[in-house]
């Protein structure tokens, strides 16, 4: 029943290809090409939740997933259904059951397991639910809203020996798999600088004093769910809640958990940063939003650092960061820093080596999110959460990164253009990330009155307990949990 990781998409071809040489029925649901030549005992019966937005694109990887089997959708929203099934299901003779309460789609005994896709302030919480009613789960990135959130959604999967795997499909892109080898194999020299860039201009959410609009039928108390149920003010419900802090994370903890997962892969940290500090603000406009929209996080262990840069606004001035070759630096991509040399990841399937003088050493490509699916799919049938790509510990670890920068930010004051932090100073990757910060501003000709650069507090954590010796931030690596929604500790 396991499949090897590279192999998935091969191996589903292979059987697609035999079945129609053998005469057996290919169905095919909208846009899937997924074979009914595995016995529907073999399949995982998989629930989808939260379909509106990156929830559909799961549906669509499910349904070209031979061992496995869409047969629930869960969404407070009915109309993200009627949505999703014209968009997968349309030429199906079979849609998926329709399931608002998450609470009653979790009492089914013959759902294997569940594809979380919801808004961030949910994913810890349900995925516990699930992993408690014997279900195993893939969630989205970020897979939980705070520090604390991750560690429980670990120590749950272990008790109950739950599969549970977090959705940054790079992880399994062929291409990316050996980039990062690469990176760990010395050809670089010691690689203990990593660089994850989001440059990833988004427009303002607009300013409004009045409740978003409620679709009709839409559930808004399972909607809040662990968050207050108040109706927030701004013009739309769905997809703003990444700008607010109740419910998301800002790009920080939207785009970039993809980039500082691939970054702390590989510089190889298995724990928590010791300093971490975080400049920036929700900069150059005026909005209902509450999180930052330009940032630079400098995670610091003993003898490595990440550096997270996330921008907002327009990129006027090409970024390369000093390097010869591999940039302008544009969109979601990576950089490892070795002492010999340098790899680029720009997307999530692949990546190319440099050394200094620009002469390039490597380049790799290949892969597809349905990889990532079929790797969950295999360690569901293991029982061995060793074979996921992206074990929840792992995602925890990734996730928490964006959620230490977003809480050194919100500790922190007001400063001068130009103002820096201390931490890692020296680092000329560091300065060359705020040497192009700060042009990046001054391009962008931000009112500093209107909308205020803030210089994070620095943050001192200690790895083994995952706290910070700063009672102030520690309150906000954990929340409040409304009644009926609480986050079980194992």
């Amino acid at each position: 029943m396991s499949l090897s990781r590279r192999d998935f998409v091969e191996h589903a071809l292979t059987l697609a290809g035999a079945a129609l040489a053998s005469g057996h029925r290919v169905s095919r649901a909208a846009d899937s090409t997924a074979t009914t030549t595995v016995p529907p005992s073999e399949r995982v019966r998989v629930a989808v939740i939260g379909v509106n937005g990156q929830g559909s694109a799961h549906v669509g990887e499910w349904l070209q997933t031979p061992e496995a089997e869409v047969v629930a959708i869960c969404d407070v929203d009915p109309a993200a259904y009627t949505r999703l099934c014209e968009k997968r299901f349309k030429d199906s003779t079979r849609q998926p059951e329709y399931i608002q309460d998450v609470r009653r789609l979790l009492e089914r005994k013959d759902i294997d397991a569940v594809s979380i896709a919801t808004p961030n302030h949910w994913h810890a919480v349900m995925a516990v639910w699930a992993m408690q009613a014997g279900k195993d789960v893939y969630v989205e990135k970020p897979c939980s809203h705070n520090v604390e959130e991750g560690r429980v959604m670990t120590d749950w999967a272990r008790k109950l020996g739950r599969m549970c795997q977090m959705g940054v499909q790079s992880r399994s892109m062929t291409g990316m798999r050996e980039a990062i080898d690469f990176v760990k194999s010395g050809r670089l020299g010691p690689v203990t600088v990593a660089h994850a860039v989001c440059f990833r201009p988004r427009g303002s959410i607009g300013l409004v004093d009045t409740p978003a609009p409620i679709p009709p039928g839409l559930d808004f108390d399972l909607w809040a769910g662990p968050a207050p149920a108040v109706v927030p003010k701004r013009k739309r419900l769905h997809y703003d809640w990444h700008w607010t802090h109740l419910t998301g994370n800002g790009d920080l903890g939207n785009q970039n958990p993809h980039e500082l997962d691939k970054a702390r892969w590989a510089i190889g940290k298995q724990e928590l940063p010791r300093k971490v500090v975080s400049l920036g603000g929700r900069l150059g406009y005026v909005d209902n939003g509450d999180v930052a929209n330009s940032q630079v996080t400098i995670f610091q262990w003993d003898d490595a650092l990440i550096i997270s840069d996330v921008r907002g606004l327009p990129i006027k001035t090409p970024v390369t960061f000093g390097l010869a070759a591999g940039g302008p630096f544009k969109g979601a991509c990576n950089i490892w820093y070795g002492t010999e040399g340098f790899a680029v990841g720009p997307n999530y399937t692949s990546g190319v080596a440099f050394d200094y003088d620009g002469k390039e050493l490597g380049k790799w490509s290949g892969g597809s999110y349905q990889q990532h699916f079929g790797n969950f799919v295999k360690a569901i049938k293991s029982r061995n959460h060793k074979d996921l790509h992206l074990d929840i510990e792992d995602g925890h670890l990734s996730s928490a990164l964006a959620h230490l920068g977003n809480v050194s930010w919100e500790l922190g004051e007001s400063v001068a253009a130009g103002t820096r932090p201390s931490l890692a100073a020296s680092d000329k990757h560091v300065a060359a990330s705020l040497d192009t910060f700060a042009t990046y501003l001054a391009e962008n000709a931000i009112d500093y009155s209107t909308t205020p650069l803030k210089l994070g507090r620095e943050l001192t954590i200690d790895p083994q307990t995952e706290k910070s010796t700063d009672a102030e931030a520690n309150r906000l690596f954990t929340r409040e949990y409304r009644k009926g929604f609480e986050l079980p500790r194992a």
